[in-house]
């Protein structure tokens, strides 16, 4: 490791805020990245990493403090969703930015342009067709083309590099030939900042660690003095030896469960059986790309994939689909409430009843106005949504309202199996409450209850038992004394 910080830093950020309604995602964060250095930046889902980034970026505009680069100093942002453009080949995504001075009004020279592309990747071991659309290459390949990318053109050495979780699809070779170049780029005199939830590989790479929790910077400590044990307890807050107890159901039955799952697979999901108990709150944990992201839409219907077996209240249930679930009793909270759970342009009534409205028809299929207004309004008081208007369009309304809506939505019919996933993803402490409180009282009725979650609190708060998933598949089932937050972050990362 080559960090120092005598010379004059490449990269500071002092004081930055940013916050979004509800949230205040990064809270007067500050950190700086100095030639030769590699500071990698930390946090549990949800901490402001990625916020982080999407100021760097550009993306998202500061609410105040600074920014600054050293005079001549380059940024190079390497994106979690690599940036990209599918339809196009390795050469034209490698000279897709290079539209700029003379270079732009010289001839496109294709055989220099597929030489320079064969070069570039083969820095990293790679030998692949360069004139294949990307989309047609492994996970690992796009990785070394999107990094290649930002390699490409450096005028000089005293660049940043940001990774953002760009190792995520690299397996173990390939991300030790990465790690080569990147070790090789600070040699030069480059600054790197590295975004990433693998703990061994930030102890084997970088030579700072800067930790974020709830967007604010919790410690800025040399990687000389951090072991697995010390990272993870700065993680989560809590110490090792710190036990905190599960949730302790009173509704939860030993009966036979209302949901079985066996070899569950679709996404980034390779095998999971689960089974849930009606009363049973089960929750799913694991770091971004482990799989857990994806359990409630597949056990839905909503993602594709496929599954050896699957019964719900003991009948096999094997074409799954939103409509066929819905019909089962399956209701389902997606965590993109704006993209996936909602549709903002309606009303928060039709919002509400839209997906089921057989309870509200009449002998000769008519929609009872009074039945539906009554029973929006209902829910409305049960869940203390303001302003009380179920008239009002869903994006008049705060994030929270619109998500006890969502949730209002879910449980109105007593569903049998209750799938959430980011229940109280970006909603203040007031709605998370009244949302914890109807996940219990829908555990109280019997229902049989599936929470997806990144805040190990929500999933101690809430669960039963854990399922941690890494690599796409269960890698713990805590329960008991068992289930503390350090428990859930260290299996997530693979530390247990």
């Amino acid at each position: 490791m080559t960090g120092s910080n005598d010379a004059a830093a490449l990269l500071r950020v002092e004081d930055v805020v940013k916050a979004f309604p509800n949230l205040v995602a990064l809270d007067e964060v500050s950190l700086d990245v100095h030639p030769g250095e590699v500071v990698a930046v930390l946090g549990h889902n949800g901490s402001g990493k990625s916020t982080l980034v999407k100021v760097l970026a550009g993306v998202y505009s500061r609410d105040s403090g600074s920014v600054d680069l050293a005079p001549g100093t380059e940024l190079h942002i390497i994106h979690q969703d690599l940036a990209l453009v599918g339809e196009l080949s390795t050469v034209e995504n490698l000279t897709l930015m290079r539209g700029e001075g003379a270079a732009a009004a010289a001839p496109f020279d294709r055989t220099a342009e597929r030489d320079r592309a064969r070069e570039l990747i083969g820095r990293f071991g790679e030998s692949f067709d360069v004139d294949a659309p990307v989309r047609e290459l492994s996970n690992a390949q796009r990785a070394v083309v999107a990094i290649s990318r930002a390699l490409d053109g450096w005028t000089h050495s005293a660049n940043v590099i940001v990774l953002d979780e760009s190792t995520e699809s690299l397996h173990r070779g390939e991300v030790d030939v990465l790690f080569d170049a990147v070790r090789r780029l600070a040699s030069e005199g480059a600054g790197v900042l590295f975004v990433s939830h693998r703990l061994d590989e930030v102890l084997a790479l970088a030579d700072r660690a800067v930790v974020l929790r709830d967007g604010r910077k919790v410690a800025d400590e040399p990687i000389a003095d951090l072991d697995h044990g010390r990272l993870v307890e700065l993680i989560t807050g809590a110490r090792a030896d710190e036990v905190a107890g599960a949730h302790e159901s009173a509704t939860r039955s030993d009966g036979d469960p209302v949901l079985e799952v066996r070899g569950l697979a679709g996404g980034t999901v390779a095998h999971l059986d689960l089974d849930v108990r009606p009363g049973e709150v089960v929750g799913i944990a694991g770091v971004l790309g482990s799989g857990r992201e994806v359990v409630p839409s597949l056990l839905f219907g909503a993602t594709s994939g496929s599954c050896a077996m699957m019964r719900v209240a003991g009948r096999a249930y094997e074409r799954r689909s939103p409509a066929a679930s819905l019909r089962r009793g399956i209701a389902f909270v997606p965590s993109d409430r704006a993209r996936w759970g909602s549709i903002r342009d309606l009303t928060a009534r039709e919002n509400m009843t839209l997906p089921q409205m057989r309870t509200l028809t009449g002998p000769l299929g008519a929609i009872s106005d009074r039945r539906e207004r009554t029973e929006v309004q209902t829910h409305f008081e049960a869940f203390d949504v303001r302003p009380p208007l179920p008239e009002q369009r869903l994006s008049s309304f705060s994030g929270g309202n619109q998500q006890k809506i969502v949730m209002a939505r879910a449980l109105r019919d007593a569903p049998a199996v209750l799938l959430l996933d980011e229940p109280t993803q970006g909603v203040d402490i007031g709605a998370k409450a009244a949302i914890y409180a109807s996940i219990d009282a829908a555990a109280a009725r019997g229902s049989a209850v599936v929470v997806a979650s990144s805040d190990a609190k929500e999933l101690l708060r809430l669960c039963d038992r854990v399922i941690v998933m890494r690599d796409g598949a269960d890698a713990a089932r805590l329960s008991g004394a068992d289930l503390t937050e350090h428990r859930l972050v260290a299996e997530g990362y693979g530390l247990a």
